[in-house]
Parts: structure tokens; C-alpha cells; sequence
């Protein structure tokens, strides 16, 4: 058998077919039935529903020869979102790990305790999450650096892990949906050929109002600390040097530093910082690294393995099923409109990538926005925020995967998570309210 070209505009995809949408349809009854009925998610672990998954997408198709489907499933493994989502997750590990080792955690919550006041950590984590996300471009990799610190915080100040996690990660969704070199901004943007700049002034109208009653919840009493804060201890210069990484990480990208950079010289300089203060020699750099990388090993498995399971579903007309069906009922600028969130927010479900669901979409987005007179601006808009307001939500979405695998110490769940994680659900508000609301001109 010939090699199928990488290029997917080469492959053959096959017509409409609700059948190839089975896998998914599996992947929701194993992993959300069993983590429902036990009401937790980590009784079943994400890469054991998605083999599962997997192999039934690999038995469809009896037509195709095995190794054929296998071939398509590892183009789809290998695809540059997914290889550099993958990436992300190895420096984002090694930087949160050596971070944490040489006392940059400590010594962030340290100055914490000091400059704010305990009533308002939480909401201090959403707005830190939020600006660190809004620089760098990437949720995952603002989860990565801030979670330690919030875990800290909760033990520390006796808040609910809720809470905390739950604001680091709204804040990171906020920022990954307004910052000018997110993935999402920019896929969003080229499908719609639109300006980011554009595109993020839209984001404001729909996000303004969900932010400011985000902020509002945080200043509600059962958000403070419960916890006394009367023996600080002694701030020195150490504590500002081994911050000095976050920081240079909020400056350097809001001069646009791509993030693996960023990442990757956050880590060399939290080496450097160890071996300066002794807190390792060169070898226990070096493991502390390994063990940082090793310990995002299941969440690259579940990217690795979701991005193949798109792949086949593609192929066997799945997404193709979705996107006809979708186009059914679309008759108006606000019907097309809530047909390009239900859209994206359906492959975003399904996929659990709101970077690839917006690709996925994007094509037939700007179709239907064509036929029905919607602004491709405002379209670009939706299909970015929408994807945001799902990614940040999922349980097995990478967001709230990195922020449990990093919140062990205080047995974080992915359902721990959602508890107390509001501000995707008030960017559904936003988004339902925009669309009301709009005055639609061409």
C-alpha cells in the first residue's frame, strides 16, 4: 500500500456519515457515564477512555484496510497543532517543576501574603492567571506557571482548591481569549480573513460584561481566606530574584516572545537561580527537568490520541455529518450566528482543542456567514470566544487536565476544578447576550 501523503488535502475524505461519529458517541458514555455515576472524574483515566475510543474508530470502516485507518490515525497524532500543543506541555512542565524546586512558588506566595490582602487572593489569582495568559497567548502554559502558586495559596490561607484553581483557570481562558498571538485569535481571524486587532475589539463587546461579574463574585465573602496570615515571614531579596522568571514572563510576552521560548528560557533561568542559591547541583537540575516533562506524560497521550481520533473521524465523514446537519436549520444572521457557536462548540466538545475546532469549523463558518450577511468580523469572534467559553469548561479539556495533574498535593479532581470555575460559563452569558442584542448590519 502507497503511504498516504501527510498533507490532509490529499486524502480522500469520505461523504456525510453519522456512523463515524460512534467512536465519540463511546468515548461519551464510558468516560462521562462512569465519571458521572461515581460523581469523579479520575476513577477513569482520560487515556483509557480514549484507546478505548480509538480502537472502535479503528474497527469502523471494514471497506479500508487496517493499516490504511492506522496510517490516517497517526497522521492525525502528528499533526503541528497537536505536536506543538504537545511541546507546550513539556517545557510547561519543566518549568512549573524547576519553579517549584529552587522556591520560586514559595517566594511568589511570600510576596503574595504581603501585598494582598487575604479577602481578595482569589480574585488576585483570576486577575494574575488573566494578564499572564493575555501576554503569553497560551492558557496551558499560564495553568502550568500559576497552579503551584495556587495550590500554595489554598494550603496556606485555608481557601478552597476550588476556588483557587477555579480562578486560575477562568483567568488563563480570559486571557487566552483576548490576546493578540493566542492560537484561537489567530486561527479565528485568518479563517474569517479578518484582523486580529478587529477581531479582539468584538471579543470585548461580548467578554466586558462577564469579566466585570467575574471580578464582582470574587469580592464576595466566601472567596476569603479562612485561614491567619499574622506570621509572615521576613521578605528578602532571594524572594524577588526567584520570581523574577513570572515576571519576565509577563514582559517578554507582552512584546510577543513566542511562548516555547519564553518556556524554555524560564526554565534555564530557574536553573541558574537553584545553582546560584544551591537549591540543586547540575545533575539534580537535570532531574528535576526530567521529572517535570515526565510528569506530563498522560496529558501529551491524551492530546497525542485525541488528535488521531479526530483524524479518523474526519475521514470516515464525521465531521462532514456535523457541519451538514448543522446548516439544516440556519435561515437568518441570528440563526447562522447561533449555528457558528452551537458548530465550533460541538467539534470543541468532541475534540477537546478549541484551536482545532476552529479550523475544523472555520471554513464552513465563513460560508454560512457569506449567505447570511453576518459580519466576518463578528464571526471570528464567535468562533474564538465560543471555543473558550467550551475548552474551559470540559473536564478532559488540557486547561483543566495540566491544572489537576499539577494539584496532587491537595487531591484536585477535574470535577474539584469545576466548582468553582465561573468565568466560562458568564462568557456563555456574553455570548447568549450578544447575540440578542446585536443590531446586524452588512
Amino acid at each position: 500500500m502507497d503511504n498516504i501523503k501527510e498533507d490532509k488535502k490529499h486524502l480522500p475524505w469520505r461523504d456525510a456519515s453519522f456512523k463515524a461519529l460512534i467512536p465519540f458517541i463511546v468515548f461519551i458514555i464510558f468516560y462521562f457515564g462512569f465519571s458521572l455515576w461515581t460523581r469523579d472524574f479520575s476513577k477513569v483515566p482520560m487515556t483509557v477512555a480514549f484507546i478505548i475510543s480509538s480502537a472502535v474508530a479503528l474497527i469502523l470502516n471494514h471497506k479500508e484496510k487496517l493499516n490504511k485507518k492506522v496510517e490516517i490515525f497517526a497522521i492525525g497524532m502528528g499533526n503541528r497543532d497537536i505536536m506543538i500543543m504537545c511541546l507546550i506541555f513539556v517545557l510547561a512542565g519543566a518549568f512549573a517543576a524547576t519553579a517549584k524546586y529552587v522556591g520560586g512558588v514559595d517566594a511568589a506566595v511570600n510576596i503574595a501574603q504581603h501585598f494582598i490582602p487575604a479577602k481578595f487572593m482569589v480574585l488576585g489569582l483570576f486577575i494574575i492567571s488573566s494578564l499572564i495568559s493575555l501576554s503569553i497567548g497560551t492558557s496551558c502554559g499560564t495553568i502550568a506557571a500559576i497552579v503551584p502558586i495556587a495550590v500554595s495559596i489554598s494550603q496556606n490561607f485555608g481557601i478552597n482548591p476550588a476556588f483557587v484553581l477555579g480562578a486560575t483557570v477562568g483567568g488563563a481562558m480570559f486571557g487566552d481569549n483576548m490576546s493578540l498571538i493566542s492560537d484561537t485569535k489567530i486561527a479565528a481571524s485568518r479563517t474569517q480573513n479578518v484582523e486580529i486587532r478587529d477581531e479582539m475589539m468584538f471579543n470585548l463587546k461580548i467578554i466586558t460584561i462577564p469579566a466585570i461579574l467575574c471580578i464582582l463574585l470574587y469580592l464576595l465573602p466566601v472567596f476569603s481566606s479562612a485561614g491567619s496570615v499574622s506570621d509572615l515571614s521576613v521578605l528578602t531579596i532571594e524572594n524577588y530574584i526567584k520570581v523574577i522568571p513570572y515576571i519576565l514572563l509577563l514582559i517578554f510576552g507582552i512584546a510577543g516572545v513566542n511562548v516555547m521560548f519564553l518556556l524554555f528560557m524560564g526554565i534555564v533561568l530557574n536553573t541558574v537561580i537553584g545553582l546560584i542559591y544551591g537549591n540543586f547541583d547540575i545533575y539534580g537540575a537535570f532531574s528535576c527537568i526530567g521529572d517535570g516533562t515526565a510528569s506530563m506524560a498522560s496529558t501529551i497521550i491524551v492530546a497525542l490520541l485525541a488528535g488521531g481520533l479526530l483524524q479518523i473521524v474526519r475521514y470516515n465523514g464525521g465531521i462532514a455529518f456535523i457541519l451538514k446537519e448543522t446548516g439544516r436549520w440556519i435561515k437568518s444572521k441570528r440563526s447562522c450566528e447561533i449555528g457558528i457557536c452551537f458548530l465550533v462548540g460541538i467539534i470543541d466538545l468532541f475534540t477537546a482543542n478549541n484551536t482545532v475546532a476552529i479550523i475544523t469549523s472555520g471554513s464552513i463558518a465563513r460560508e454560512l456567514s457569506e449567505k447570511h450577511g453576518v459580519n466576518p468580523i463578528r464571526t471570528a469572534s464567535l468562533l474564538d470566544t465560543m471555543s473558550c467559553a467550551v475548552q474551559g469548561i470540559i473536564p478532559y479539556g488540557a486547561q483543566i487536565l495540566i491544572a489537576t495533574s499539577l494539584a496532587v498535593s491537595i487531591s484536585a479532581t477535574s470535577f474539584t476544578v469545576m466548582k468553582g470555575l465561573f468565568y466560562p460559563l458568564l462568557m456563555f452569558l456574553g455570548i447568549i447576550l450578544s447575540i440578542i442584542t446585536i443590531k446586524h448590519e452588512n
